[in-house]
């Protein structure tokens, strides 16, 4: 089988290996890929693995050796899958690989702003310890999770496993989400009106569709509690990110988390960058050296049961 990697600088940058991947076949690794250049890369090959590349209509139609396309992630919207079918092709994703690590940024996230983690950090490093006349300082307000309720839009695998953290720390958990009757033990099932006005924590799990995209916004940042802690690490555009700039920077809610953007690297004129209390990460919730060894292992055991005539993890039908 010929592979071609078209963009493996997504997910490794020579600190986890590609073997298992370039192993099963004659494969070339490219570490990006510009769009306009990916029908050329792939050429004659058999198959691609990719994580972002737009894989089109046109990039099948020009690559008629292409049956099988493997992603390094759990989302696809960047793979045309109508087409892929129309022309035989398998697409192959990577289900719930990075459930244990986005649940523990979503929390690295959330400690942060109630400890204030960065703004004691900051002080210390401007002398602020060294020169007070007291052991402790603590002029910054800290606040407990016990008693506090995390509001949860979305219940898949991640939103479950936040859940379970969230009631370690003693919180109460609402989950609103597509299938209520899925909600576990772990937390209690809710509308969204009644979850955006509830909860001190709401952090978002669910996936990007057309009923996600915006979801919040002026109008349901307006139902929320002026104290209330947003945490974005699903996809940028389920948030207005104008919408929550202004809420921001007017103090009309308390901080945000955010890991993902709408426009993916950052631009420059971004609403949400440089805002007040906002606390924004390069999309790494993913990214642990752990959590990218497990994906490239699936990403290899996908291939491995494609060339066994018993593909998994497709989402084409």
């Amino acid at each position: 089988m010929k592979i071609v990697i078209l963009d493996s600088e997504t997910v490794s940058r020579n600190d986890v290996s590609l073997d298992c991947i370039t192993s099963l076949g004659d494969c070339t690794v490219y570490g990006f890929t510009p769009n306009e250049e990916i029908a050329d890369k792939i050429g004659d090959a058999d198959g691609v693995i990719c994580n972002k590349c737009l894989i089109t209509e046109e990039v099948f139609s020009k690559c008629p050796n292409l049956k099988y396309v493997g992603l390094f992630a759990t989302g696809y919207n960047n793979v045309d899958t109508d087409a892929a079918t129309r022309h035989g092709a398998v697409v192959c994703n990577v289900p719930a690989y990075s459930t244990n690590s986005v649940a523990q940024h979503t929390f690295a996230l959330i400690l942060n702003h109630f400890n204030k983690i960065r703004e004691y950090s900051d002080a210390v490093d401007d002398g602020a310890w060294v020169n007070y006349k007291l052991f402790s300082y603590f002029g910054i307000p800290t606040f407990e999770l016990e008693g506090m309720t995390l509001g949860i839009i979305g219940y898949g695998d991640i939103g479950k496993k936040v859940a379970v953290i969230a009631k370690a720390f003693g919180m109460k958990v609402l989950a609103c989400t597509r299938t209520p009757a899925r909600v576990d033990e772990n937390a209690q099932a809710c509308s969204l009106d009644e979850l955006l006005e509830q909860s001190d924590v709401i952090t978002l799990h669910c996936p990007l569709t057309e009923q996600t995209r915006e979801l919040i916004n002026k109008d349901t940042i307006a139902k929320m509690k002026k104290s209330v802690y947003l945490v974005n690490t699903a996809r940028g555009a389920i948030v207005n990110e104008k919408d929550l700039a202004d809420a921001l920077n007017c103090g009309r809610i308390a901080g945000a988390g955010i890991d993902v953007l709408t426009a993916e690297p950052m631009q420059e004129s971004c609403a949400l960058r440089g805002c007040k209390n906002c606390t924004i990460t390069p999309h790494i919730a993913w990214a642990p050296k752990q959590t990218r060894e497990r994906l490239l292992s699936t990403v290899a055991q996908n291939i491995k049961c494609y060339i066994n005539g018993n593909p998994q993890n497709v989402v084409n039908g």
